[in-house]
């Protein structure tokens, strides 16, 4: 399973994605997790120590890697060759951090191209790496994200089978997974699910839900917690609220992930 986290900054995607890892580990998957994220901070949410989270360089900003695999790196200048087939089988073993006995962390850092689309050695090894692991890791791959699905385009996106997007229950963070969900179907994505996350009533969020969707998604509310906010606050991982609400709505969602598996 292929699933792909997104959402507005803030409404807690990383938390979510580290929680799903963490639960889907738990029943006996084996879960690698992808930051792919321009500001990578999923390591602290699986709560890595800090030695080891500060020590983690980015696959995109990895200029040694990017030279031996591609050819090239960021800032060797233009008209330059490389290559767009590098090879990448191996460094899911070279760069992934365990996390637990069945969950592994890799993080490849921000993939979205030049507003001119052109192609850079870092984006070019990114890609061909991301969809490596999308094709081959078993069990569970999961991407923490930025918004929207721009920087994945056709050639990844169609991988997935779930995106989820986390909004808060607002019309303007529920209207950007509105807009996320409308290119996730141009981009093939099997199935949308929306989550709405720091709900404190649940009562006015189907009608926000009815005000921004004109057929509304499967959804699922995770409660605000200040347990989850004193945590983030803090800086701490996310098996610290193991006995949260969040924790507990979120394992709603992993059982509806794991159906028929």
């Amino acid at each position: 399973m292929r699933i792909i986290v997104t959402g507005k900054g803030g409404t807690g995607k990383t938390t979510l994605a580290a929680s799903l890892g963490f639960q889907l580990s738990d029943l006996g998957y084996r879960v690698t997790l992808l930051d792919a994220d321009s500001y990578p901070n999923l390591a602290q949410s699986l709560g890595l120590p800090r030695e080891v989270s500060e020590k983690l360089v980015p696959l995109t900003r990895n200029d040694e890697l990017i030279r031996e695999r591609t050819g090239a790196a960021p800032g060797d200048g233009w008209g330059l060759f490389f290559s767009l087939t590098p090879k990448v089988d191996d460094l899911v073993e070279k760069l992934g951090v365990k996390v637990n006995e069945n969950m592994q962390l890799v993080v490849v850092g921000g993939i979205e191209e030049p507003k001119e689309g052109c192609m850079c050695p870092a984006i070019a090894l990114a890609k061909v790496f991301l969809r490596h692991v999308l094709l081959t890791q078993r069990d569970i791959v999961i991407v923490d994200s930025e918004a929207g699905l721009e920087a994945f385009g056709r050639g990844l996106a169609e991988y997935f089978d779930t995106g989820i997007c986390v909004a808060e229950p607002t019309i303007k963070s529920l209207d950007a997974c509105r807009k996320i969900f409308s290119m996730s179907e141009e981009l093939d994505v099997k199935e949308n699910i929306l989550v709405v996350n720091k709900v404190k009533e649940y009562s006015p969020v189907e009608k926000l839900l009815g005000r921004v969707f004109a057929d509304i998604p499967p959804f699922f509310v995770a409660h605000y917690d200040p347990l989850v906010e004193r945590n983030e606050e803090s800086g701490l991982g996310v098996e610290n609220i193991r006995n949260s609400a969040f924790w507990r709505d979120v394992e709603s969602i992993s059982k509806y992930l794991i159906r028929g598996r």
